[in-house]
Formats: C-alpha cells, structure tokens, sequence
C-alpha cells in the first residue's frame, strides 16, 4: 500500500536577504536559527517550512520540516534607510523581499495556508495545530503578541501586532493567485502581497475577504538588534516610555503593567525551548 502524504495545513517562508545586504552576517545566522527553532517546535507535525537564501549564503542546519530554496538575485542596492528617498527604499525594499517570498511559494505550492515569518522573529508552537483544527475561512492576522528585546528577560504585550510586525499574518493559498511560474507574476501585485505586511489586511477586506484574529497571543517581534531593517528601538524607548512619559505617568505605569518574565513555559511555547 502506498502512504500518500497529507497536504501541510501551514508553510512558513522565511525570506532572508542577500548576504551582502547583512551589516553582520554572523547574527543574522545566530537569529535564524533561534527563529528555526521556534517554528519547528510546533506541536502538530503538519506543518512545512521553506527558507529562501541566496546562492553562497552560510545558512545554520535547518531542522526537520524544513526545505531550502536558493535563488540568484541580486543585493538590494536601496535596502539601507538613507540610501535614497523613504519611498524608494520601502518600494526596493518590497521587491526584494516580495520576490524572494514568491519564489519559496513556488517551492512549497503544496499546502492550506502561509505565513511569511521575518528571519528574526519568532512564533507560537500552538499555531500550525490551531490553522489545522480552524481550516476554511480566507485567512488570520495576528492582533496579540509580543514585543521582544533581542536578548531580554522581558516581552511586551502588544496588542495591535499586525500593525507593527510582519510576522503576523496567515493567509490561504488561493487567495495568493501563484502563478505557475515566476516570470509570469505581477510585481505590484508580489510587492503589496508578499514585500510587505502593511496594508494587507486593509486591501483583503476591501476586496471581500477579510483576515480573522487568531485568539491569543501567537508571536514574537525581535527588536533593538542592529540588523534589524526597521531599525525599531527597544521596548522601552518605543513603547514603555513612549511620548511625554513624564507629563502622562499613568498611560505609563499602565504599558509597564504589559511587561511580562520570559518564563521557562514562554521559552517553550515561542523560543524552542531555548
């Protein structure tokens, strides 16, 4: 008899950018890794993941579950904030990062839904056995996370993740209209769906399709680390002590009542056990 593999009910793809584009490779490495981890740790099995590097780029061992797919383009030349005007390095910036996400699609057609996961960031091991047992409507967003600083013993509570992390939506299949093969994709159409997670919650429900909210917190947002692309400050400066803190103490005492203990069970749920 032969067995006939199931259909993974999520893939994660995990663009990672040009080598040259990297001010310190080494970390990057170290990142991917820990978010490797997290995401292999899931506790269902049907689950997929797809890492997309450049030829040459020295990746970690990529735990079960996971495929790599290389590809040949070329370094961002606009991926630095300041290299040209904001706009130009956001658009650069979608292309690259929209193409590269593509191209894993393609390698991984096989599957329910996708979640695009930054080489930094880290999720759930809840998530891939939740997509499994709510599969059917068009896709989530995650609304609740938290907010890491890279190294840590705190998280912030978040509450309007998907609006400042993109590792923070899962969408089905179908709704990104692959083509079957990748010079025959509309750029803009790759770049506003898979360069960037601004705006896509916003443009699926305008079109009839609107994202759900998974229903508890589902990921993590590493920042405050140089090869950050956002270049988002830490979790203090960005959120804890956010505005005029001083002529507002008590918006202040109340974000710092969202600061929570990296635990042993938050390790296990997000870090891989780490």
């Amino acid at each position: 008899m032969t067995l006939v593999a199931e259909t993974p009910a999520l893939t994660f793809i995990v663009p990672v950018r040009h080598q040259d584009n990297a001010s310190d490779w080494p970390k990057l490495r170290e990142n991917l890794e820990q978010t490797l981890a997290s995401l292999s740790a899931q506790l269902s099995s049907n689950w997929r993941g797809v890492v997309v590097a450049n030829h040459g780029a020295d990746l970690p061992q990529m735990p079960d579950g996971f495929t790599v797919e290389r590809v040949d383009f070329p370094a961002n030349k606009l991926h630095d904030m300041g290299s040209a005007s904001r706009d130009q390095v956001l658009d650069a910036f979608r292309l690259d990062k929209g193409r590269r996400v593509l191209a894993g699609m393609l390698a991984g057609r096989d599957t329910d839904y996708y979640m695009i996961v930054d080489d930094d960031d880290c999720v759930s091991n809840r998530l891939a056995g939740w997509v499994r047992e709510n599969s059917g409507p068009v896709g989530w967003k995650i609304g609740r996370g938290y907010v890491w600083n890279d190294g840590s013993r705190l998280l912030y509570e978040h509450d309007d993740f998907n609006h400042v992390c993109g590792s923070s939506l899962i969408i089905r299949r179908d709704l990104y209209e692959l083509p079957n093969n990748f010079g025959d994709a509309d750029m803009e159409f790759v770049k506003a769906m898979m360069g960037s997670h601004h705006g896509v919650d916003s443009r699926m429900e305008a079109e009839g399709t609107p994202l759900q909210q998974v229903p508890f917190r589902a990921a993590v947002y590493r920042v405050g680390h140089a090869g950050s692309h956002s270049q988002t400050a830490g979790i203090f400066r960005k959120y804890v002590l956010a505005g005029r803190w001083k002529r507002h103490p008590l918006g202040t005492l109340r974000r710092f009542a969202r600061l929570r203990r990296v635990t042993a069970s938050i390790r296990r749920e997000f870090f891989g056990g780490r």
